[in-house]
């Protein structure tokens, strides 16, 4: 891919054209990515590519809300090809059966037509600069020093034959750090990450920093057994189980007594949770965190439908004030069970706790656990949403309000619903990289929480 490649609305606007279907939906996507990795104090590997995706949804109507749908991607920059993909959807939508989700195609009301004949977003390893120079500061000292940048840049351009016009460039980016101390096959390890839209923002001395704080812990270890402790729960790791429950809030799921959001005859909309004021919730438009504020999507699931392609996204509290408040209802779902249409998360922020640092929490706690950050979460059952999964790269001591040492590692066995009704303190809301999730969901802000008895299922061997 180059310069010269066919711009991308005017292959939304050729595959219209070309369309015979009864309704047609063209979605293409370019996406500029940057990565820099390093290993053993030292830059590795850096480079960058360019890649474009598109795809062609044909919809034939039986009836107003009777359709067939089929869609076809392709990864091809020839505009040579348009025309046989175009064709290709027809024949996969007049051979399908019908679509469980018909509704009628999204009319125009919010478009991007200013925007439409734009460049796509870019990026190249440049970007990287400042971050490159500055690890080198780390790179100078004891302490091995791991980690991986990335940068992407997503512009979709999505158009209908309805006249829906979209355009929106995403930027996401994102830098880990890990440090390891000590010899043996056991050194000291610790992690520390952040996510960023373009890496100007980006505090390197202070992720390096952090790290070596973190490492300073560890010199002494401590062996505990599996138990309830109260425990805190740092920014990135309460984001990592956000996701996780946003990611079960499916509207169809909850009415038909299938999840954890389920009660009988319904749902658990207008439940307290907490009584604590937190607030959950997603907003295309929040600082920093911004993105896509429409559904673009070529293949239809319980959160999202093809026919809802242009359907703006908008503000959704999830969580209220400690009371459950939305689920994630496609058009034909709402109208099945009475419900607001409501588009998933494409960000994630908790907010209702106070001003409180995490060092804050650390000073008043009298004994307890601090993780560091939490991985390989699975699910261990839908109707509880507990969650299982393990510590790593730091779980720390506290007593008498300081940090004394770095303890063995966990399995935890913990619902983030039953967790939100436990918390006894949160602090201070602040933008964080989720390390479980990070490849899928990138943008996110939390507090740190404290939980009286978070559940240590077991000790792991892990490191």
């Amino acid at each position: 891919m180059n310069e010269g490649l066919f711009p991308a609305g005017a292959v939304v606007e050729r595959a219209l054209a070309a369309s015979r279907a009864d309704e047609a939906i063209v979605i293409v996507t370019d996406a500029h990515e940057a990565s820099l990795r390093w290993a053993g104090n030292s830059i590795t590997t850096n480079g960058s590519s360019i890649s474009r995706e598109w795809a062609v949804i044909s919809v034939f109507r039986d009836g107003p809300n009777t359709a067939r749908v089929g869609s076809i991607s392709s990864t091809s920059v020839d505009p040579g090809e348009i025309d046989a993909v175009v064709r290709a959807s027809e024949a996969a939508a007049r051979t399908a059966a019908a679509a469980r989700d018909a509704m009628p195609l999204v009319e125009p009301t919010d478009d991007d037509t200013a925007t439409w004949d734009r460049a796509p977003g870019a990026t190249g390893i440049d970007v990287f600069a400042d971050l490159a120079r500055e690890l080198s500061t780390g790179f100078d000292g004891t302490d091995r020093l791991y980690g991986f940048a990335h940068h992407q840049v997503h512009t979709t351009w999505l158009g209908t034959s309805t006249g829906v016009r979209r355009r929106f460039s995403q930027p996401t980016g994102s830098v880990e750090i890990n440090g390891k101390r000590g010899e043996g096959n056991a050194p000291a390890s610790a992690w520390v990450g952040v996510g960023t839209a373009d890496f100007t923002d980006v505090d390197t001395p202070g992720l390096l920093a952090e790290l070596s704080r973190r490492l300073d812990w560890s010199q002494r270890r401590i062996e505990l057994p599996a138990g309830r402790y109260e425990t805190l729960l740092p920014p990135s790791a309460v984001a990592d189980l956000m996701i996780y429950l946003a990611w079960s809030m499916e509207g169809r799921g909850a009415q038909e007594g299938h999840t954890a959001f389920s009660r009988a005859g319904g749902t658990r909309i207008g439940e307290r949770l907490s009584d604590i004021a937190l607030t959950l919730y997603s907003d295309p438009f929040a600082s920093g965190l911004e993105y896509r504020p429409f559904v673009a999507t070529a293949s239809s699931s319980e959160s999202l439908s093809v026919f809802d392609n242009g359907l703006s996204a908008r503000r959704v509290d999830w969580i209220g004030d400690g009371v459950i408040e939305s689920l994630v209802y496609p058009r034909v779902t709402a109208a099945e069970f009475g419900a607001p249409a409501t588009v998933p998360a494409g960000n994630l922020l908790l907010t209702g706790g106070g001003e409180a640092a995490l060092d804050d929490m650390i000073a008043r706690t009298e004994r307890g656990l601090l993780l560091t950050c939490l991985w390989y979460i699975r699910e261990v059952d839908p109707a509880t949403l507990l969650l299982t999964g393990l510590t790593r790269d730091g779980v720390y001591l506290v007593e008498d309000g300081r940090v004394t040492g770095a303890v063995n590692n966990f399995r935890f066995n913990e619902s983030p619903l039953d967790l939100l009704r436990r918390v006894s303190e949160a602090g201070a809301t602040e933008i964080t990289l989720p390390r479980e999730w990070k490849d899928w969901f990138t943008r996110t802000a939390m507090p740190p929480l404290r939980i009286p008895d978070f559940h240590m299922s077991s000790v792991s061997q892990a490191t």
